[in-house]
């Protein structure tokens, strides 16, 4: 079952949590460092698919609360390492951000100072469809409280591309979603992606 999990992230949580005694499913109930996470854009419709994500390693909060329709807003400028043009529109939303130009930590930071509830951010090479980048603290002993999340180049690019083919200035997205309880033929993987 570990080549099978590693290849199909679902099916690698599904095993991870039958596997954990009932006690330390009661006693830690959040996501722990390594694990996948998945969200799902509601719209627009030609995303509408279950995306996922790797928290942060060490650095940033978990989610607490589940958004069932919360608004996932492109950062401008994307790599979101300074002021942003749209911060108004991220202040209690999720902002997704392009990775380069600095650390993941201080795009981390620059959604929390514009009241982002969380950020996801992209890989920047939009052919990159299976590997997940391991987020780590940078060097200035600095911390963030809002959960960050890594999501693949080709992810992130798609659904950049959609919005601006809609001219939409966001998605609308559902975070965090619990992928053990869909059954597998109701299950919308991205066909950009081999799970």
């Amino acid at each position: 079952s570990g080549a099978v999990a590693g290849y199909f992230p679902f099916l690698r949580e599904f095993f991870l949590l039958f596997s954990l005694p009932l006690t330390s499913l009661r006693t830690h109930p959040g996501l722990r460092i390594h694990e996948y996470l998945y969200f799902q854009v509601l719209s627009p419709g030609d995303i509408r698919y279950i995306f996922t994500a790797t928290p942060a390693k060490d650095f940033g909060g978990v989610f607490n609360t589940r958004y069932d329709q919360i608004h996932l807003v492109p950062a401008d400028p994307p790599e979101a390492c300074g002021e942003l043009n749209n911060g108004v529109f991220i202040q209690d939303q999720i902002a997704l951000v392009e990775r380069g130009g600095c650390s993941f930590l201080s795009k981390t930071r620059v959604i929390q100072e514009h009241g982002g509830r969380a950020v996801i951010i992209a890989d920047n090479a939009y052919d990159n469809d299976s590997f997940y980048i391991e987020m780590i603290q940078d060097s200035t002993r600095r911390t963030a409280d809002i959960p960050a999340l890594f999501l693949l180049g080709r992810d992130g690019y798609m659904i950049r591309r959609s919005l601006e083919q809609h001219g939409l200035p966001w998605a609308v997205i559902s975070i965090p979603v619990n992928v053990t309880s869909i059954p597998t033929y109701e299950m919308m993987q991205p066909p950009w992606t081999f799970w």
